[in-house]
């Protein structure tokens, strides 16, 4: 069953210069490609501790500047000051458990030890809301996942994430219009 549109998507990632081509900013990655597709400018808000744009559909998008640990502040604050409820947000987070140009759609769940994740569920009090999990592949072991999300993917692995952002683009109307599941079913059999 699907539930009443979106109303912001939320791109997770690290600000910086020296972090734009990390993994662990997939979710940027995908906010910019939104961006450049529907001509969304952002600005830098600091109430929300974040660059935030509006479509004209008046779908917002976020991308927090309070680095991945703390991505729930923003998250929080901007969700309380447009009183948008869980269920009507998206968060787009890179994905260890997936391979690089893997996407999955997901409905609430754990955090999966993904520290953006666990900052928004402790702050928007909710893990709620919708996922889009892009896969950026694993370093095959524990201690070396810090060193591999800050990291960056190598040009093939870089184009298949690309793709993947393409390819859940290509589902956006359904993503953000109520019809989650549709999108889930197409995005998740690839």
């Amino acid at each position: 069953m699907d539930a009443a549109g979106v109303a912001l998507i939320v791109g997770l990632g690290n600000p910086g210069p020296g972090h734009e081509g990390d993994r662990h900013n997939a979710g940027f990655w995908f906010i910019d490609a939104l961006c450049d597709a529907q001509g969304i400018e952002l600005r830098e808000e600091t109430r929300f501790k974040g660059l935030l744009g509006r479509a004209s559909s008046g779908l917002r998008v976020l991308k927090p500047l309070t680095f991945m640990n703390a991505s729930g502040e923003s998250v929080a604050a901007c969700a309380a000051y447009f009183r948008i409820p869980p269920a009507a947000v998206v968060v787009v987070h890179d994905e260890l458990d997936l391979d690089a140009g893997r996407v999955r759609l997901k409905r609430g769940g754990g955090h999966g030890g993904h520290n953006g994740l666990r900052s928004i569920d402790r702050l928007l009090g909710s893990a709620d809301y919708l996922r889009i999990r892009l896969g950026i592949g694993h370093p095959g072991s524990a201690a070396a996942v810090t060193g591999y999300v800050l990291g960056r993917p190598p040009a093939a692995e870089r184009e298949a994430i690309g793709q993947a952002i393409s390819s859940t683009l290509d589902e956006l109307a359904n993503i953000v219009d109520g019809r989650f599941d549709r999108a889930m079913n197409t995005l998740n059999q690839r």
